[in-house]
């Protein structure tokens, strides 16, 4: 395995982990995943464009888990994985009902290696109908 084989592992396990943490609404590990200046930038079927920054959207998963939501769909397909020094970029799609229904979301995720460990900097998701 070469050393950028390494890294494209490392930066699909943290991702991997951010779904596994995401999906059960563990906001405690989001906290350190998520980087500080996280900025979420979600495309709607209507071409609506939403924001949310870290606390906003640890604030959906946390209500998610208050009312009692069951787990989240972990499925996911790795379309792509860059890393370049300390930057990384994810391009993804997963199955979930982020916004109260199952959709099909596209994921393009910016990470950076800060304090030892990869951290999500942007996420923008856009969705679209499961049935498409």
């Amino acid at each position: 395995m070469s050393n950028n084989d390494a890294a494209v592992a490392t930066v699909k396990a943290a991702v991997d982990e951010l779904i596994q943490t995401a999906t059960s609404y563990d906001v405690n590990v989001l906290e350190r995943i998520y980087h500080d200046d996280l900025q979420v930038i979600m495309v709607d079927t209507d071409d609506n464009v939403n924001t949310a920054d870290k606390a906003a959207f640890k604030g959906l998963f946390t209500s998610k888990k208050e009312a009692g939501d069951p787990p989240m769909n972990t499925w996911a397909n790795f379309h792509r994985i860059d890393v370049n020094g300390d930057k990384a970029h994810v391009l993804l799609s997963r199955k979930n009902d982020l916004s109260g229904t199952n959709m099909i979301l596209l994921l393009s995720i910016d990470l950076i290696l800060e304090d030892d460990r990869w951290q999500v900097l942007r996420e923008v998701i856009f969705l679209r109908p499961e049935q498409a």
